[in-house]
């Protein structure tokens, strides 16, 4: 009977593990996503793991580019002493509700290839993301024994708001002068965005997923310059192919007053040569006027005869 109950055990895990790889080459929205990250947290999840303590989740290969932490706290324990996960630091007095005894905690850091799917499903027109989006999620332990789904809770803060700093993962330099937004991005698909507290630290009351964006036409200095450096090119490239067409003129006009000339030397020649005629004085040939001048006439006086 028991080895009929654990090899049922091990088909239903392998069975999950197949629907959740299934699911994972078909994620076009930001909620499934969060499931399919829950259930591979919960599947890994071991029973020795100690309260407290921060436990990186292994992701399957088609999650690559995933970090996923994920920690157990006592509902009390986190509310007395608050708790630093990762980017997030949650300050004394922060609630978890419901919570009966025990919360686990799970910190995304999507990276930069899946944090575009917040970008697809969200409005930002006119803005860019240039950090990975960072998740913060808790639930409650589940049921193994009655294999219940693990239920969302929602974190609270309490006097002072939970912080989340990106400072290792933004793409922008702070000294470039631009000055990047915070973002919210809520499960109803709306997303806030507010100045941040500090320098690439953003400050939230609850639990949810977060960014840091900029209007996009502040951030093309790549794209311009590699533009720029185009235009110096082109405009050499126009330069050089100009002054070998006026060349290739100039050319062709220095040719063609040149056989001008000579068809007009040429044609003087041959002129000369007709006006002049050829004839022998002795053994010597010599060029002779043809005669022009009229002929003289016998003039006859009738009155002699």
């Amino acid at each position: 009977m028991g080895f009929l109950f654990s090899l049922t055990l091990v088909c239903l895990s392998l069975a999950s593990l197949s629907v959740l790889q299934t699911q994972t080459q078909e994620i076009k929205s930001a909620r499934l996503l969060d499931l399919v990250i829950r259930d591979y947290a919960f599947k890994s999840y071991k029973k020795y793991f100690r309260t407290g303590k921060l436990h990186q989740i292994k992701l399957p290969a088609n999650l690559s580019g995933i970090n996923v932490d994920t920690v157990r706290f006592r509902c009390g324990s986190l509310q007395r002493y608050g708790a630093k996960i990762k980017e997030f630091h949650l300050g004394i007095g922060v609630t978890v509700h419901p919570c009966i005894e025990r919360v686990v905690i799970i910190r995304q850091n999507l990276g930069f290839n899946w944090s575009s799917i917040y970008y697809d499903n969200y409005e930002l027109s006119g803005y860019r993301i240039i950090s990975p989006v960072l998740g913060l999620l808790a639930y409650n332990m589940g049921d193994s024994k009655n294999f219940s789904t693990p239920s969302e809770l929602g974190i609270q803060a309490g006097k002072k708001p939970i912080t989340i700093d990106f400072s290792n993962t933004t793409r922008l330099n702070i000294t470039s002068g631009i000055i990047p937004l915070c973002a919210i991005f809520d499960q109803d698909g709306k997303v806030t965005l507010f100045n941040q507290a500090w320098p690439n630290i953003c400050v939230a009351t609850r639990h949810g997923h977060f960014g840091l964006v900029v209007e996009s036409p502040l951030i093309p200095l790549k794209k311009k310059t590699l533009s720029n450096w185009k235009i110096t090119i082109g405009s050499t490239i126009g330069a050089a192919l100009g002054a070998f067409l006026l060349s290739l003129l100039l050319i062709a006009m220095f040719v063609n007053a040149k056989k001008k000339a000579r068809m007009e030397e040429l044609e003087r020649r041959a002129y000369e040569e007709e006006a002049l005629q050829v004839s022998m004085v002795g053994h010597v040939s010599t060029h002779t006027a043809s005669s022009t001048r009229t002929l003289p006439r016998i003039e006859h006086d009738d009155q002699y005869t």
